[in-house]
């Protein structure tokens, strides 16, 4: 499948670990198809639990909006049917997925595409970087944003302009490639010093 195909999608939640019992307060979503934004996802989820003060004033979600959102089995179930088809693509995809394994497990969801990371790819194509966190590369690459970090729709819409960018100097290095997830998932996983020798080798 073409790496422009994909939902980018960022959460934020209560806290860093879902096997300790944080969980998803937000989910925002970016569909691409052939590099073109075509649909959005976003939804507060209820977690059932207060959400500390940290957590309020890092994301912006009180404890009285979430009061009346929608509940982890309503949104994930709709969440579902959103990236049914679609790999999946998140900035430090660790995180995200673990986030999205555990509400979808929680739920007796499940989803076939693959997960695909932004952040480690960049740490392999855009080296000179001074950092791989979401802002920095931001202003780094000189990406259209709103300004506005840490709410999940406004992530997810920052990280496909990362991923498209990505996909776009990717180009530049094979000209004559498509550029397919299979591709991006055999750099993210090399050691940044054989990424030239991979590069010369696709051409």
């Amino acid at each position: 499948m073409l790496a422009n195909n994909v939902v980018v999608l960022d959460f934020e939640t209560t806290g860093l670990f879902p096997e300790m019992g944080d969980r998803a307060i937000e989910i925002g979503a970016v569909k691409l198809v052939n590099g073109q934004v075509v649909d959005t996802f976003q939804a507060l989820i209820n977690p059932g639990q207060r959400v500390n003060s940290f957590i309020e004033q890092y994301t912006g979600i009180s404890n009285q909006m979430l009061k009346d959102a929608p509940t982890s089995k309503v949104v994930m179930g709709q969440f579902a049917e959103f990236i049914d088809g679609f790999n999946l693509v998140a900035h430090n995809a660790s995180f995200d997925k673990k986030f999205l394994d555990a509400e979808f497990s929680a739920n007796r969801l499940s989803y076939n595409g693959q997960f695909a990371c932004s952040l480690l790819l960049s740490r392999r194509i855009s080296q000179e970087a001074p950092n791989h966190k979401l802002a920095t590369l931001v202003e780094h690459h000189q990406l259209p944003n709103e300004g506005v970090f840490h709410r999940a729709l406004a992530d997810a819409t920052m990280t496909a302009q990362l991923w498209l960018h990505q996909l776009n100097l990717l180009q530049q290095q094979l000209p004559s490639q498509q550029i397919t997830f299979d591709i991006i998932s055999n750099i993210t996983h090399l050691p940044k010093a054989k990424i030239v020798s991979l590069l010369q080798a696709l051409r």
